[in-house]
């Protein structure tokens, strides 16, 4: 819709670049061009608003198959105005002076005509095809019939219409019929299913056996590893206990030759000392014994009296100590007789 201002009985009109404006002023053709601004009169003017971007029309509509069943068609077709001069003569793009809106509704127009237009060359292609292929087949085969149809119409470019693309989103049969023809594909779909479950539940039993082959091989091959390290643990323990054995041995025999060697060493020393003691002694005897000869041949020589003496001496040596002596009358008389029988001897 245009932008118009009014100033004191003039009116100011602004478009945007997307909106063709012609103005005619008494009968003649003033301004024309997209997004223009100019000021004019409101009585004296004529203004038309024809919108030159690119637009989208969506339709749906019902057809029927050559099978007798309806189906919904979902399309959108986009449409730009080429000739805007041709398209106001054709149809009413004339706006309002005071509030720059449409006076009638020309794009309501122009989407009945390309709405009842597509419809028909849809219509004409479903009505010769079967529900199956047009559910496969439909969307392109609808699709390339509205965009030929809508080409070859004369009207559109008799109003200045340019069709650019067309598009069919979805041809949909009713509920019912699309609840049954979705069961045999639900049921080939879930049979696959099924099959893909028995396949994976196979596969899983398969690794699941392979998997406990593999562990019991693990456990042979690791129970063999235990049987060699037993094996090899009883070697080890075999040549430690003869390896201690023989050095046990070897210890016992040297130490057995080192006892040897000490009790024949201090056999030695015995015998040794034995020797010597006994030769002591032997000496000791000898030098008594030549004492004794000799202490013997000295009192041999020396007479009784001196004998007697050296005897007193000697026992007087060996008596124990004797602080006083008593003697009596009869002891002195009869020591006095012996010594006087001594004497007299």
């Amino acid at each position: 819709m245009a932008d118009i201002t009014r100033r004191l009985g003039w009116r100011h009109l602004r478009s945007t670049p997307t909106a063709h404006i012609r103005h005619h002023r008494d009968g003649k053709l003033v301004h024309d061009g997209p997004g223009i601004g100019f000021w004019f009169r409101p009585l004296s003017a004529a203004l038309s608003e024809v919108p030159v971007e690119d637009r989208e029309l969506a339709m749906t509509f019902r057809a029927r198959t050559a099978d007798f069943q309806d189906v919904s068609v979902q399309a959108t077709v986009t449409y730009r105005i080429g000739d805007p001069a041709l398209a106001a003569a054709r149809l009413d793009f004339s706006v309002d002076p005071d509030t720059g809106a449409w006076r009638g509704a020309p794009l309501e127009q122009l989407g009945t005509l390309l709405t009842e237009t597509a419809q028909q060359h849809a219509l004409d292609v479903l009505a010769r095809t079967p529900l199956s292929a047009a559910l496969v087949d439909g969307v392109a085969a609808v699709r390339d019939r509205i965009a030929a149809g809508l080409g070859a119409e004369p009207r559109l470019p008799a109003t200045g219409i340019e069709v650019v693309a067309v598009r069919v989103m979805a041809v949909r049969p009713e509920a019912e019929v699309e609840r049954a023809l979705r069961t045999p594909a639900r049921e080939r779909i879930q049979q696959e299913a099924d099959r893909a479950t028995y396949e994976r539940r196979a596969v899983a039993v398969e690794r699941e056996r392979a998997i406990a082959e593999n562990e019991l091989a693990s456990q042979i091959e690791l129970a063999r590893r235990e049987e060699r390290l037993v094996e090899q643990r009883g070697a080890n323990a075999r040549r430690e206990a003869e390896e201690g054995a023989a050095a046990d041995q070897v210890r016992a025999r040297a130490e057995a030759a080192r006892t040897v060697k000490l009790a024949e060493a201090e056999a030695a020393r015995s015998v040794a000392l034995a020797r010597a003691e006994a030769q002591a002694a032997r000496e000791v005897g000898e030098a008594r014994a030549e004492a004794q000869a000799a202490w013997l041949r000295v009192h041999g020589d020396v007479d009784v009296a001196t004998l007697h003496a050296l005897t007193g001496t000697r026992l007087a040596e060996n008596l124990p100590r004797i602080d006083s002596v008593t003697v009596s009358p009869d002891v002195l008389t009869g020591l006095l007789a012996r010594l006087g029988g001594g004497a007299r001897g």
